[in-house]
Order: structure tokens, then sequence, then C-alpha cells
């Protein structure tokens, strides 16, 4: 007889990762491996089945042909393998496993970090495994449960829901700035000042708007800061590097400790599009998913996820 050539599940669940993720390292850490045990797993497989199915540089993973046709015919297999596990989470008293999320880096620090304390108390079985980036991903295709991001346009097999308020805008500066070039008392008088500004994941730089009445205009303002992440902005603001304009929730902690104060609060600011958590519109989500999205609503009814900013 035969030896027979049908691979481990381990060795397949190996190679969906490392396609899945195009990197050994991020497929280690989904499996809980090290990459020295995915890369032995693959070639394994190779070996056993003959045939090259990752092609490897010093920069990218990436399928080869055969790779790509054995991962369209296993993935629906491997699915259905994990959701027969998975629908045993209905007989258990809580629901259990691990959740892949895709957020932008203000959604993980203002509604996510703020929870994840309560959420593990009441599901202390649910594992939320974040990948923290700007840029906006394809959820089926990546392998997530869910994603957030601000506004509620998503593809038309997705489901959004609102968990947070539309934000509005402050523009700040610290006390020793003030002091020393002097408080703006109108938007145009910005242009005598340093402002720090933000760019787009496109990399347009993000406007600054000011308004009275409900009539907002761009303001032209110049500075020695154009950043991709808040964070260093804050922190340049708080060390006297000039004006700042974010969403308040960015500079809660500072404006309450003083080391901001806000300029211009006269005049009406931009307010942020609301955050949705959004996820495919299967008939049946996973148990752990199911739990996230009903905590998730049931906090922004009691608005505890973002809190309000005064306007």
């Amino acid at each position: 007889m035969a030896q027979t050539l049908t691979p481990g599940l381990s060795e397949v669940s190996a190679l969906l990762a490392v396609l899945d993720r195009q990197s050994y390292t991020k497929a280690a850490d989904q499996l809980g491996l090290s990459p020295a045990r995915v890369s032995e797993l693959v070639r394994s497989l190779e070996e056993r089945l003959g045939l090259r199915l990752v092609e490897r540089t010093t920069r990218s993973v990436a399928a080869t042909p055969a790779g790509e046709r054995l991962r369209e015919r296993l993935r629906p297999v491997l699915d259905d393998y994990q959701g027969a596990f998975d629908s045993l989470n209905d007989f258990r008293s809580r629901p259990a496993g691990t959740l892949r999320l895709t957020v932008p880096p203000g959604a993980a620090n203002l509604i996510l970090a703020p929870i994840i304390a309560r959420f593990k108390a009441q599901y202390p079985e649910v594992t939320l495994d974040l990948s923290i980036t700007r840029t906006y991903v394809d959820i089926v295709k990546e392998r997530f449960d869910a994603g957030i991001r601000p506004g509620e346009r998503v593809a038309r097999d997705m489901i959004a829901l609102r968990i947070s308020d539309e934000v509005p805008m402050i523009a700040a500066a610290s006390p020793t700035y003030l002091r020393e070039h002097g408080t703006p008392r109108t938007p145009k008088e910005l242009s005598g000042h340093s402002c720090l500004r933000f760019c787009m994941p496109t990399g347009a730089v993000v406007p600054w708007r000011f308004g009275r009445r409900g009539r907002m205009a761009e303001v032209e303002v110049n500075g020695p800061l154009i950043a991709n992440e808040a964070g260093i902005g804050v922190a340049a603001a708080v060390h006297d590097a000039g004006v700042v304009q974010l969403p308040a929730v960015f500079l809660a902690s500072e404006l309450k400790a003083g080391s901001l104060v806000p300029v211009l609060a006269d005049w009406d600011q931009p307010r942020v599009d609301a955050f949705h958590l959004y996820y495919p519109s299967r008939r049946h989500i996973r148990p752990p998913l199911k739990a996230l999205v009903e905590f998730l609503r049931t906090d922004y009814r009691s608005n505890r996820t973002i809190p309000k900013a005064t306007d």
C-alpha cells in the first residue's frame, strides 16, 4: 500500500497563517508558535507534496501558484472545521476564543483601551487580538473578525454599529507658549503662530477649519511639524512647540491638567465622524464577536465609550 501524502492539520494551519498574514513572524504570533517552528511546518508540507508553496524573499512572503490554489481550496474547509468547534460555544455559559480586530490608533486609545478591563471581567475567556493601523483593511481577505473606523460607509455585505458620538475638534496650546507668543483672537492670527499639523493616510495634510453661525472656512497655517500620529503633536504642544488642533478626546487629560489650554474657544470647530464597528453580515456570528457587539452597544448607550467634550 502506498504511503499517504495527506498532511497534518498543524502543517495546513501554518501554511494558511503564513499566506494570510504574509509573514512568518505574524503567523507565529497568531498560532502561538516560534517563527522557526512555523517555517519548519511549511517546509515539511512542501517536502511532503514535492511542491514549493511559498515564495520567500528578504522583504516579502507570497503564495506560489500552487500555494494559492491550495489556499483557495483549503480555506473553506478549515473555516468549516473551525466553525464546528466554534459552534460548541453555544453550550458554554460564557463566550470563549480569540477575536481579531483591525483598528486605527485613535479607536484603540479612545474606545478599546478604556473598556478592556471591564470587557475582560465580563468575558474572561475572550482574548482581543488587535492590529493597529491607519490604513483601511479588507477584514474578510485578511481574516479579521471585525474592524473599527470613522464613518458608517462600509461595503454592502458589512454591518456597521455606531459606537461613539461625533467628536468636536479643539485648538489648544501650552500656557508657556501663549505667554511667549500671544494668544490668537481670530483664526487669521494663526498665520503668525507655529501650528502642529497632521496628515491623513493618503498623505494629505488635514486642513484647519473654523467658523461662526454654522459656516466653516479653512485657515492657512504653518509650523515646524507634520505628523501622521496624534501623540507626537500633543507632546510637542505640551512642550511649548505651538498650537495643535485635534479631536477633544485626544487632549482631554492635558486640558484637565492645565498643560494645554483651549484657544479660539468662542469659534466653531469641525467634528470628527463617529466611530463604527463593522463586521460581515453573516447569519451566524461567532460568540466572542457577538459579545463584543453587545458590550459596545450597551457601552455607547450609557455614554461611557468616548466622554463628551465641552463644545
